[in-house]
C-alpha cells in the first residue's frame, strides 16, 4: 500500500511544474487576448500542458538536388530539409568513455588556433572543470604572445541552469571575460516560454523545466565532438553517454560554429560584472514581445542553416570549389555524409522532428533499429511509429539505479519511479499488440555510473555494423521536441571500419542492459507509489 502524502510533500508537490503548467494554460487565456491590444508579452504565460499534434512530413525536393548512389540513396532525402556535408569516415572516430572524451577536449583546447566554440546546458564548479577552464585560459594567454595568433573562445550556456547557486558557470567564467575582454565570449539562453507570472513564481531549479539550451557541440578549429554530454565532473568520470569526433572537417565545423554563434546572438550577453544584457537590434527572450522574439530568432537560426544548405548543394553540383577539397581524387574517399539536424520548436524550428518521424516511419523489414535515451519517455508521435513499424526495435534505457535522477531530494527523487512507470505502460501496450517479439525493451545496468547516452543506429539485414547512426542532444522525449533546443547529426556511412566502430559503441552499451520482462515490474525496485503514478501524467511533459 502506497505511503500516505505527508504535508511536507504536498508543498513540494505544489511546486511542481504541473501546477505551474496549469496555472499557466489559465493565465495563457485570460491574457491572450490583452497581449494582442497591447502588443506585449509580459504576461502571456505559455500552454505548458498541452500535447502537439505530430508535424507533417515535409518530403519534397528542391530543384536542382541531385540523389546520391548506393547506400545514401537511401538516405539522401534529408538532404531536403537540412545541409549534407560529405566528408571521408577515416576522419571520423567514436570516443568510447567519459574520460576519453575530457582529454580529447583538453588536449584539442590547448592546442587550438582560432577558435574553441562550445555548446552545453552548463559548465560545472568543480576541480575538473576548473582544469578545463584553466586549459581555455592557457591557449588564450599563449595566443597574446604570438603577434599572428587570433583565438577566439565562444561559450553558450543556458541561463537558468548556469545561473543556478552563489558558484556557478558564470562565476567560472568570469575571470576569462574580466582578462580576455576581446577574445571571449559567454552567451545565455533564456527561453521565451519563462517569463511574465511563470518567471515570478516558479522556484529555481523547477523552472529549468520549462525550457533550456541543451545543444552538445565542441569545436576547436576544424574539428567537433557531437555528443549529448554536459561540461561536468559527472560527465568526465562515471556518466555514460555518446560522443563522436569529426577531425579536420572545416565544412562542418564551420556549420556548427555559425549554428552556436546564431543562438549566442539572440541570447542574453554576460559582462565581466556579471550583469547580462541583449546585444543591439535583437528583441529580449523575456521581457521583448514573444512573437518578436521567435519570429527573429527564428530567421537568424535558419539563416544559418539555408546558407549552409545552399552552398553544399552548389558544391554538390561543381559551381563552387570545397574548401575540403583535399578530400577529392586524394587518398581519402569521402565515403560518408553528415546531415545536421536542429529542433527548437519555441522558435519554430523542428527539422529534428520532421527527420526522426520519417526514419523511424521508413524503417522497413529489411531494418532494425537500435535506440537509447538516457530519459525513456516517447513522444506520442514517436511511439506510434515505433508501435506501427515493420522493422524490429531494441530500446535501450537507464536501469532505476542508474537514473540521474536516482537519490535526489524532494520530488526529484520520485522521477526514476516515474520514468519506471512510463516504461511499464509503453511495455504493455508492446504486449497488448502483440509485438514482443520484434520491440525489446533492454535496461542499462552498471555500478556507480549513471546512464546518459541517447541515440539510435540503423541496421540494413545482413549486415554486420550499422549505416546510420543519429547523435547528439536529443532524448526522443516531449522536451527535446516542444521545449528545449536540440541539435544531433545523422551520420551515414559505408566506411567499414567507422561501422564497425559504431557497432562496438552499440555493443559496448547494450552488454551492460538485461532485456525486460514481465518479471521485471515485479521486483520490489520497481515499486511505483500511487501518488506518483497518479502526478505522472501531469508531470511527464517537464522531463
Amino acid at each position: 500500500m502506497a505511503a500516505p502524502m505527508t504535508w511536507r510533500r504536498l508543498v513540494n508537490f505544489v511546486y511542481t511544474p504541473a501546477v505551474f503548467g496549469v496555472f499557466s494554460k489559465l493565465s495563457d487565456r485570460l491574457f491572450r487576448k490583452h497581449d494582442k491590444i497591447r502588443g506585449s508579452t509580459l504576461l502571456l504565460l505559455p500552454p505548458l500542458l498541452a500535447g502537439a499534434a505530430p508535424a507533417p512530413l515535409a518530403c519534397s525536393r528542391l530543384p536542382g538536388s541531385t540523389r546520391a548512389e548506393g547506400l545514401h540513396s537511401r538516405f539522401y532525402w534529408i538532404a531536403d530539409h537540412v545541409p549534407a556535408f560529405k566528408v571521408p569516415g577515416g576522419r571520423i572516430r567514436v570516443l568510447r568513455s567519459p574520460d576519453e572524451f575530457y582529454q580529447a577536449m583538453k588536449v584539442r583546447i590547448k592546442t587550438a588556433k582560432h577558435r574553441v566554440v562550445m555548446a552545453s546546458l552548463y559548465l560545472g564548479t568543480g576541480p575538473l572543470e576548473q582544469d578545463l577552464v584553466d586549459c581555455i585560459e592557457e591557449a588564450l594567454k599563449h595566443s597574446q604572445e604570438e603577434a599572428a595568433a587570433d583565438l577566439k573562445v565562444s561559450v553558450l550556456l543556458d541561463y537558468t541552469r548556469g545561473s543556478r547557486g552563489k558558484n556557478n558557470s558564470r562565476t567560472m567564467l568570469l575571470p576569462l571575460l574580466q582578462r580576455y575582454p576581446e577574445q571571449m565570449r559567454v552567451a545565455l539562453y533564456h527561453t521565451p516560454d519563462l517569463r511574465g507570472l511563470l518567471r515570478l513564481f516558479v522556484p529555481d531549479r523547477f523552472n529549468e523545466t520549462i525550457g533550456v539550451q541543451h545543444i552538445k557541440a565542441y569545436l576547436f578549429d576544424n574539428s567537433l565532438i557531437i555528443s549529448g554530454a554536459n561540461l561536468s565532473e559527472s560527465y568526465f568520470t562515471n556518466r555514460q553517454d555518446r560522443y563522436v569526433l569529426v577531425e579536420d572537417c572545416a565544412e562542418v565545423a564551420n556549420f556548427f560554429a555559425e549554428l552556436v554563434h546564431a543562438v549566442s546572438d539572440i541570447s542574453l550577453q554576460l559582462e565581466h560584472d556579471d550583469t547580462v544584457h541583449v546585444m543591439e537590434e535583437m528583441v529580449h527572450p523575456y521581457k521583448g514581445n514573444r512573437v518578436d522574439f521567435s519570429s527573429s530568432a527564428h530567421q537568424r537560426i535558419m539563416g544559418v542553416i539555408s546558407v549552409a544548405r545552399a552552398r553544399q548543394q552548389l558544391l554538390e553540383l561543381g559551381h563552387l570549389r570545397d574548401s575540403d577539397s583535399e578530400f577529392e581524387g586524394g587518398e581519402e574517399h569521402s565515403d560518408t555524409w553528415l546531415f545536421p539536424l536542429v529542433q527548437m520548436k519555441p522558435l519554430g524550428i523542428q527539422l529534428d522532428e520532421e527527420v526522426t518521424q520519417r526514419l523511424l516511419m521508413e524503417a522497413g523489414k529489411d531494418a532494425t533499429v537500435y535506440l537509447t535515451s538516457g530519459y525513456f519517455n516517447l513522444t506520442q508521435a514517436y511511439m506510434r511509429l515505433v508501435l506501427g513499424a515493420a522493422s524490429d526495435y531494441c530500446i535501450l534505457m537507464a536501469s532505476p539505479e542508474v537514473n540521474g535522477f536516482f537519490g535526489a531530494k524532494g520530488v526529484a527523487g520520485a522521477i526514476p519511479e516515474a520514468y519506471v512507470h512510463l516504461a511499464h505502460q509503453f511495455y504493455s501496450k508492446v504486449c497488448k499488440l502483440g509485438q514482443q517479439g520484434r520491440v525489446q525493451l533492454h535496461e542499462y545496468h552498471r555500478p556507480d555510473w549513471t546512464f546518459h547516452a541517447k541515440g539510435l543506429w540503423y541496421y540494413l539485414k545482413g549486415k554486420d555494423g550499422p549505416c546510420l547512426t543519429l547523435i547528439g542532444s536529443p532524448n526522443f522525449g516531449y522536451r527535446s521536441v516542444h521545449r528545449d533546443l536540440e541539435a544531433q547529426i545523422a551520420l551515414v556511412t559505408e566506411n567499414e571500419q567507422l561501422q564497425a566502430q559504431l557497432h562496438q559503441e552499440q555493443e559496448m552499451l547494450y552488454q551492460r542492459s538485461t532485456e525486460v520482462s514481465h518479471s521485471t515490474f515485479k521486483q520490489p525496485d520497481r515499486y511505483v507509489k500511487l501518488w506518483v503514478k497518479l502526478i505522472t501524467p501531469l508531470i511527464k511533459n517537464f522531463f
